[in-house]
């Protein structure tokens, strides 16, 4: 573990070709703190980055059929038990009526779950990180991709790990404060 002001290492690379690359031989040495930063998707890297799936379609899920349910015991408790009127002798449980608020109810609540969902997974907002101290660091909103590995993993050897970036074509490594 390096010194304890030192967030880690970040390395520059020009094409996305050498940073997917680079991305296998991270995940290859077993680390498990680090990133990469690009300015566009990039068709693959969590597969080379050794990601696993996302927890989101599961919040997603959840989240609608909790709104769709809701949706729908709301509006049998309103007309059967709270205001049970029997308007043009329809029966007072007539479901049929019920299925565009149900699925707006649906609707509504998978929204909220994937864009609350979404700030909990990617833990947002983050309004400070250790590579916007990096003046390289802004190049990747433009041409630019990066890696960023944690001195806080059990990994990390400033020596070792600067020598596999280097062997990964990194352009450009430095170090970075906390």
């Amino acid at each position: 573990m390096g010194d304890s002001n030192t967030f880690g290492l970040l390395a520059e690379f020009d094409t996305p070709r050498d940073l997917y690359h680079a991305c296998e031989k991270v995940r290859d040495e077993g680390f498990s703190r680090w990133d990469a930063h690009t300015p566009f998707a990039v068709h693959g890297l969590d597969t080379a980055m050794g990601l696993k799936s996302s927890i989101m379609p599961w919040i997603v899920l959840v989240c609608g059929l909790t709104g769709t349910i809701g949706g729908f015991l709301m509006q049998t408790w309103v007309h059967i038990e709270a205001y049970p009127l029997i308007i043009s002798a329809k029966p007072l449980w007539a479901w049929q009526a019920y299925i565009p608020v149900t699925f707006e109810c649906g609707v509504l609540f998978v929204s909220f779950g994937a864009v609350f969902g979404m700030f909990h997974v990617n833990r947002l907002p983050t309004f400070y990180h250790p590579v916007f101290n990096s003046d390289r660091f802004a190049a990747v909103t433009d041409d630019k991709f990066f890696i960023s590995i944690e001195a806080a993993d059990p990994q990390y050897d400033e020596a070792r790990t600067r020598s596999l970036l280097e062997e990964a074509g990194a352009k450009h490594i430095e170090v970075l404060e906390n």
